[in-house]
């Protein structure tokens, strides 16, 4: 049973209709064999790209969709609930294009619709093996060349890593901590540039997740985002952005769990009659639909925030949060609800239990999440008392 939302337009209203009848008809029939076969589906971002979803949330005249994050996120719920490496793969590459869109010059912006335009896919490139939560503590280098810089150094879980089109690059330019830290946009088969192997993951085997390692590679002139020094803000202003993301995949996953175990309760007799009119499973049932409506609820009220230009950090934080541990509670239990069958790959819900465990982990671990949240009411709780 999809959905019920109250969208803000007609044309909102189309879109959600477009973006179901794909999932329906060409993402669900592949999910599981591409998952199975850890093959990256990249006909699947060009499909989608072409429809016009790669881009959503910027401005039409920059090559986006010119939608609001508040149907954005419900297209991205969407395409989660039937395919989860798909759906984390357009939060990626609507996170990337967001440095060039906030912050390049106006000859960097005239990029905007070649990388929003459907054909290309982006990946971020922040982590590194002792800089994931502490991003910070990054050590990658990119030293001054000429009119341009060279990069040393290795990032580590990136999605799309050695599958994007292009990256988003945060490397240190000095020794001032989170000062020294500049941003880039390079080019996804630049010389100097290689990758690791694939990692080999739990869930989400369809999304490439690999190492990008640059040695001595040279960037070109204007390749720099923003100003020198000026990474580390873009990268957290980033991050809150694509924290809402992650959250709408979360619940999209919920959701696609959920809507297995009803229609399996529904058609499953035992004693008679369907397991759903068993109270002890009904309840069960109940409760997540509850967390789902609920983990809905919270990114929409972070995301209307943010349409509306009002600080959004604290809310999306909460949002990630929330969504994410309902994702993992109702997959476990959709899982319940299958019983044995819920164990087995015949049914989905044994991989949306597995593709819900890293949503409590990427774009910030739910640990930092609450860090997070609680630095926010320690300032405004120093603001009430001044």
């Amino acid at each position: 049973m999809p959905a019920e939302r109250m969208l803000p337009t007609s044309e909102a209203e189309d879109l959600i209709a477009l973006t179901r009848d794909i999932a329906r008809k060409e993402l669900a029939p592949r999910a599981a064999p591409a998952e199975e076969a850890e093959a990256f589906p990249r006909e699947m971002f060009r499909l989608l790209g072409r429809a016009g979803l790669l881009g959503l949330p910027y401005p039409e005249e920059q090559g986006g969709g010119g939608q609001p994050y508040e149907v954005y996120l419900q297209v991205l719920e969407e395409i989660a609930a039937v395919w989860a490496s798909v759906a984390v793969g357009v939060s990626v590459h609507t996170l990337s294009c967001y440095p060039a869109a906030a912050f390049g010059t106006d000859e960097q912006r005239k990029r905007l619709p070649e990388l929003l335009g459907g054909e290309l896919l982006g990946g971020y490139a922040l982590s590194e093996a002792h800089a994931g939560s502490d991003a910070a503590a990054l050590s990658s280098r990119a030293v001054p060349d000429g009119d341009g810089y060279r990069v040393t150094g290795t990032k580590t879980w990136i999605t799309h890593g050695g599958e994007a089109d292009f990256y988003v690059l945060f490397a240190r330019t000095s020794d001032e901590g989170g000062r020294g830290i500049s941003c880039f946009l390079v080019d996804g088969a630049m010389p100097g540039l290689t990758f690791g192997p694939p990692e080999r993951k739990m869930g989400l085997t369809g999304s490439t997740t690999a190492q990008l390692i640059f040695e001595d590679a040279r960037l070109p002139a204007g390749s720099r985002l923003g100003e020198e020094g000026q990474g580390f803000p873009i990268a957290l202003s980033a991050l809150d952005s694509g924290r809402l993301g992650i959250a709408a995949c979360a619940v999209g996953l919920a959701q696609g769990a959920l809507d297995h175990a009803v229609a399996y309760a529904a058609g499953r007799e035992q004693f008679g009659r369907p397991i759903i009119a068993n109270q002890g499973l009904s309840f069960l049932l109940a409760d997540m639909a509850a967390a789902v409506e609920s983990a809905r609820a919270t990114y929409l009220e972070a995301a209307r925030r943010k349409d509306r230009g009002l600080p959004f950090g604290r809310q999306a934080s909460i949002a990630k949060l929330v969504a994410t541990d309902a994702a993992m509670k109702v997959t476990i239990d959709a899982v319940q609800v299958l019983g044995g069958y819920g164990y087995t790959r015949d049914f989905p819900v044994e991989r949306y239990m597995r593709e819900a465990k890293v949503m409590q982990i990427f774009e910030g671990t739910n640990q930092i999440q609450r860090m997070v949240i609680g630095r926010h009411l320690a300032r405004d709780a120093e603001r009430d008392v001044r």
